[in-house]
């Protein structure tokens, strides 16, 4: 078993996070996974994908004391369809990590910041987050950027999501970890504001939301 985090937050929600250590034919033997998932499975070219997808489900089964069922929304955001908990999933090569809360929707993306972001400022950023840049930890501040966009847009599991026009983090020195304000704007220019958490371990930067 390769639990690596779980933690209660303030807000009430738990993250947990699986770090994705076994085979498939490992994880295959540990967890009990309902047939509707293991049929998709097979249906599943991609070896690393198939793992994933197993991962994930060795930590549902960790997370909640019963079998729940694992579906998706039209436009891909995962829920529980035997419990109304509300969920997030998020996961890396080396990592899964899931956020619940009993009430309140959430958000959460992890990335690792070994990976080269200097595509995110030209596609996700807004000309101000672009000046809000520094060039000391440039690729970690990306890296985090990001994540928290990518946190917000499943927080608000809508289509046709533009990163660098509808959604505006406010400015940030990037450590270990940290809070982050932003802004969502809906199409018709209304607004909503959020606040999120970030954290920085293992080579990897991890980003969430509540409420």
């Amino acid at each position: 078993m390769a639990l690596y985090l779980r933690k209660e937050l303030e807000s009430g929600a738990e993250i947990s996070v699986w770090e994705v250590t076994e085979s498939e034919e490992e994880l295959l033997k540990i967890i009990s996974i309902p047939n509707e998932e293991l049929e998709e499975l097979y249906l599943t070219k991609s070896g690393a994908r198939r793992r994933e997808k197993l991962a994930v489900r060795a930590l549902l089964n960790t997370i909640f004391e019963d079998k729940v069922y694992l579906g998706h929304h039209d436009n891909g955001s995962p829920f529980i369809q035997n419990n109304s908990t509300h969920i997030s999933i998020t996961h890396t090569n080396r990592f899964v990590a899931i956020i619940t809360h009993p009430t309140e929707d959430v958000g959460i993306d992890i990335e690792s910041v070994k990976r080269d972001f200097s595509a995110v400022e030209k596609k996700a950023l807004s000309p101000d987050e672009r000046e809000d840049l520094s060039d000391k930890n440039r690729n970690l501040q990306l890296a985090i950027y990001w994540c928290a966009k990518e946190a917000i847009y499943k927080r608000m599991s809508q289509h046709g999501v533009d990163f660098a026009r509808q959604m505006e983090i406010d400015k940030f020195n990037p450590k270990e970890e940290g809070e982050i304000d932003a802004t969502f704007i809906f199409k018709d220019g209304m607004e909503e504001n959020f606040g999120l958490q970030y954290e920085v371990f293992e080579d990897h930067v991890m980003v969430w939301l509540v409420g």
